[in-house]
This record gives structure tokens, C-alpha cells and sequence, in this order.
């Protein structure tokens, strides 16, 4: 079984390969540890990223994503969630599955986790959904591109026909 230093650093080297892949230059910091794993240039910026290992749970058909760091400092082990300032993008490896996703910030910061779900829920459920597919990495690199070069209306998947439009995975 893996220890979650191990998954992370399987995490933080498949998604600076997928982006690598993609022609998306990477920069690592010089120093460990900071609130932030890699620097992706995308659309001109270079965004503060932190990368996640996801849990694939094929049962409930969702990945689990841990948004919170920890660190063992000599009073215990501190937990804390990411905040406004410290990332600009969470990218997340799910094993299970061998793919990478980007989560823009506003769906990160605060929170303890995120579900991604792999098939839509079986109530016909449409509002409040994290549906991977929308978030694998192709397609939500292009979609922040054009967040960050204006387009705030963007959804989805760039083309928005690389997803299908009842938001099932494509």
C-alpha cells in the first residue's frame, strides 16, 4: 500500500508530465514545501498549483479529493484548507483511472474535499455537481486559459462540444 508522501509525489509527477504532454511549460519551486507544488504557464500566467492524489471510489462511481495540507509541527499534526492567496488551481491524479483533472481555485479554496463524479447520479440531479469529465485536463487547461484571458462566461470542456450536453462523461 502506498503512504500518501508516495501518492503525492506520483500525483505531482503525472500531472507535470500530462502538462508537459500538452506543451504547458512547468516550473517547480526550489524549496519544498510551500502551499503550492508546481507553476503551470498557461495563457500567458504562470499559475501556483497544487497537486492532489484522487481516490478512485468505482462503488459510489466518484474520485475523492483531500483539499486539506497537513504538517506535523511539535504540538501535533495542523490541518489546514487552501486559501484565496496561497494556489491558483488544484490538479488532481486519480490512479484508479491513470488521468489527470484541474480544478480552478474557486472550487478549492476553503473547503476540506471535492467529489468529482464519474457518471450522473441516478435522481436526475443536474445543480451543485462536480462531473470529471467537465474537469480532465485538456479541456480545463483550455477552459482557464479563457477564463484568464476574459471569457468568465466559459463552461465546460474548449470546444464546449468535446462534452456532452446533458453532462454525461464523454
Amino acid at each position: 500500500m502506498l503512504s500518501t508522501n508516495h501518492k503525492g509525489a506520483i500525483a505531482e509527477a503525472e500531472i507535470a508530465a500530462g502538462a508537459t504532454k500538452l506543451g504547458i511549460p512547468v516550473l517547480r519551486p526550489v524549496q519544498e514545501h510551500g502551499r503550492y507544488d508546481l507553476g503551470l504557464e498557461i495563457a500567458g500566467r504562470i499559475l501556483r498549483v497544487q497537486c492532489k492524489w484522487g481516490a478512485l471510489d468505482e462503488h459510489a462511481a466518484i474520485i475523492k479529493v483531500n483539499l486539506r495540507s497537513a504538517r506535523c509541527t511539535p504540538s501535533g499534526y495542523v490541518l489546514a484548507s487552501y486559501k484565496e492567496d496561497e494556489i491558483d488551481a488544484v490538479a488532481v491524479y486519480c490512479g484508479g483511472r491513470d488521468r489527470c483533472y484541474l480544478l480552478p481555485k474557486d472550487l478549492a479554496v476553503g473547503r476540506r474535499e471535492i467529489w468529482l463524479r464519474l457518471t450522473p447520479p441516478l435522481n436526475g440531479q443536474r445543480a451543485c455537481l462536480n462531473i470529471a469529465s467537465q474537469f480532465e485536463f485538456t479541456g480545463a487547461v483550455a477552459q482557464l486559459g479563457e477564463r484568464l484571458g476574459g471569457t468568465q462566461e466559459a463552461r465546460g470542456s474548449s470546444p464546449l462540444s468535446s462534452t456532452s450536453s446533458d453532462g454525461a462523461p464523454a
